[in-house]
């Protein structure tokens, strides 16, 4: 039986690369794969979980902060010797890494080490985050100063990013414009990834409102690269057209909340949302909101529509490739675009409605185990490593 190991850069955070790798993680071990997950946690640790070998390994004091919960640690080799001991118990056949981050270069030392095929899989269009953050940090300055900097930033990361990818035997990625972009930056075969979602505790009956306030949400990590400053432009569309029965419910956390809380009149900040309460924000939504063009994929678009939301989305980016324009969502070209896409659905209620029913049932379409299936196929057919064994 093939064995696997997944060196996965985010694990117990609340984002999307995080879900999917707790999810292929179950999904080995419902199914008896054998599976080793090294991820990062609160102390160092080895053990064994449901017929799966966890390794978590603890950040360091010298390390980077990338986010409020992601940090790279800068002495990651100091983890080489436990690991060798556990790879040398484990023996996988390929090695799956989700990225370049420290736990992502473990797994290329691993993978070579042991001479066995490397996956790589695309998560988060690190290059555009780049540029977005490197332009609001320079906000001040001339407005062609910032744009020239931001190109620049996002131009040498993707070089850098992709350079990380053409380690690998074989890639993943989430949507086909990725798909597209690795297969002909590295020479190797790439293979659409996509996600699931969990239609039984993201449910439309989970609703408990009665009001006739149409509640516009979004959920994700409040920060540049999403986009959630165009939650203001639906303010100001709203106003614009008169429009006063609604309210705006954002769930996360991150460096533009207290711009939030400064410039939007009609919201309420929840603060980081999991499971029940997750599932509930939700289904009590009228609509959902993405104005991201940075997102890969967009897993908080599947749980709305699970919950029997429909979205408004941009056309930039993975999310376009989850809504069907007209028919459980909108997507919408550029940002005064998406604010009156959004306004549209505040004023057409029976549009909502039978948006609502249809983003139910393209979310009952969306499985794990048919994403992870996929998976594991390619696990198999992966060309074999050609890189040179380590002592």
């Amino acid at each position: 039986m093939l064995r696997a190991a997944l060196f996965a850069d985010s694990f117990h955070e609340v984002n999307g690369v995080a879900l999917t790798c707790r999810m292929l993680e179950r999904h080995a071990g419902a199914h008896g794969y054998p599976f080793l997950s090294v991820h990062t946690g609160p102390e160092t640790r080895c053990w064994d979980a449901g017929g799966v070998r966890r390794v978590e390994l603890a950040i360091g004091r010298h390390s980077l902060w990338l986010e409020q919960d992601l940090r790279f640690d800068l002495g990651f080799l100091r983890h080489r010797q436990l690991l060798a001991g556990e790879l040398a118990r484990f023996r996988p056949d390929v090695v799956h890494v989700t990225g370049p981050s420290h736990l992502g270069l473990l797994g290329v030392w691993a993978a070579r080490r042991l001479h066995a095929p490397l996956i790589a899989s695309w998560h988060t269009n690190i290059h555009e985050y780049a540029g977005r953050r490197l332009r609001q940090t320079l906000a001040r300055l001339p407005w062609a100063c910032g744009a020239r900097a931001g190109r620049w930033a996002e131009t040498l990361s993707l070089a850098a990013t992709l350079r990380f990818y053409r380690l690998a035997q074989q890639t993943l990625a989430p949507n086909p414009e990725l798909t597209a972009l690795l297969a002909a930056s590295t020479g190797r075969p790439s293979t659409l990834m996509k996600r699931g979602v969990d239609t039984v505790l993201f449910h439309p009956a989970k609703r408990r409102r009665t009001d006739d306030v149409v509640r516009i949400g979004f959920a994700g990590r409040l920060s540049p690269e999403k986009g959630v400053r165009w939650l203001r432009t639906i303010e100001d569309e709203l106003e614009r057209q008169s429009i006063a029965h609604y309210e705006l419910w954002i769930a996360g956390h991150g460096a533009e909340e207290q711009w939030l809380r400064r410039n939007l009149w009609r919201r309420q900040l929840t603060g980081v949302l999991k499971g029940e309460p997750l599932a509930s924000f939700y289904a009590n939504l009228d609509l959902f909101a993405f104005p991201s063009e940075t997102d890969t994929y967009g897993n908080v678009i599947q749980e709305a529509m699970a919950s029997g939301v429909p979205c408004v989305v941009t056309s930039g980016g993975g999310p376009k490739y989850l809504v069907r324009h007209e028919a459980d969502g909108l997507i919408a070209h550029g940002e005064q675009a998406f604010a009156r896409s959004c306004a549209r659905l505040v004023r057409e209620e029976s549009t909502r409605r039978h948006m609502a029913l249809q983003a139910r049932q393209s979310a009952l379409e969306a499985t794990w185990d048919k994403v992870f299936d996929g998976v594991y196929r390619v696990y198999a057919n992966c060309p074999p490593a050609a890189v040179p064994q380590l002592a």
